[in-house]
């Protein structure tokens, strides 16, 4: 009897449990839904771009998350709707480098290096929004990302106080594509939590460095985390 009890306690715990991440999960989307484009071309003006970093590639495959965020940050600053890119990721080691792997696709296609600002403490997506302004000073600025990814980034931004829209790019369709968004929902879930209940900081803040004066920004996180100087 106590073991029925203690199942069926278990049952009920997880039952509400996966209610309350769903329940979040459609709330976070409904409710940054009006401050997501799909079009680089409809988006309003803004002086910053941030890209959210993610690996290149998986499996020795070419990432194609990756890949659309590249090219969206590209066209939006061919069309002339940031000046600047922010490119916010891991640096976890110097073989794995994510900020400074967008910088050199973006150099390929033409972006200015003074227009390209690099952010090796974006160990997560908070990190990454709340660093840009905490960090570069940067307080009204377009995310780019996966749609799923730019509700989470809008949440975070608006509990913070941060003014920030999203230019929600491709996602890959199928299983792979389905297990992100499975996962995705209790990423909101964690989020949720860590923003509500426990007032969770990026990992690392670090002293100012001004978008404004990105011809000098060389790094800002821990001295063991340095970018290659290649």
């Amino acid at each position: 009897m106590k073991l029925f009890s203690i199942v069926r306690i278990s049952a009920v715990i997880g039952i509400v449990a996966i209610g309350s991440s769903l329940l979040v999960d459609r709330w976070v989307s409904e409710h940054t839904a009006d401050r997501i484009f799909t079009d680089s071309k409809h988006i309003p003006e803004r002086s910053i771009g941030l890209v959210l970093g993610t690996s290149k590639y998986i499996a020795k495959t070419l990432n194609p998350y990756y890949q659309y965020r590249i090219q969206a940050a590209i066209d939006l600053y061919q069309q002339q709707k940031v000046n600047v890119l922010l490119l916010s990721g891991d640096n976890a080691h110097r073989s794995y480098n994510e900020p400074w792997t967008m910088k050199r696709d973006l150099l390929k296609a033409g972006v200015p290096d003074q227009d390209i600002v690099l952010d090796y403490a974006g160990f997560r997506t908070l990190d990454s929004i709340v660093r840009a302004r905490e960090v570069f000073d940067a307080d009204h600025f377009v995310v780019i990302t996966q749609r799923f990814h730019c509700e989470r980034a809008l949440f975070i931004a608006e509990k913070n106080d941060i003014d920030a829209i999203c230019l929600a790019v491709p996602s890959p369709k199928g299983l792979a594509g389905l297990k992100v968004r499975m996962r995705e929902v209790l990423a909101r879930g964690k989020a949720f939590i860590d923003l509500y209940l426990l007032n969770i900081q990026p990992r690392f803040l670090g002293p100012k460095e001004p978008i404004s004066s990105a011809n000098e920004y060389e790094f800002v996180g821990p001295p063991d985390e340095r970018a290659p100087s290649s």
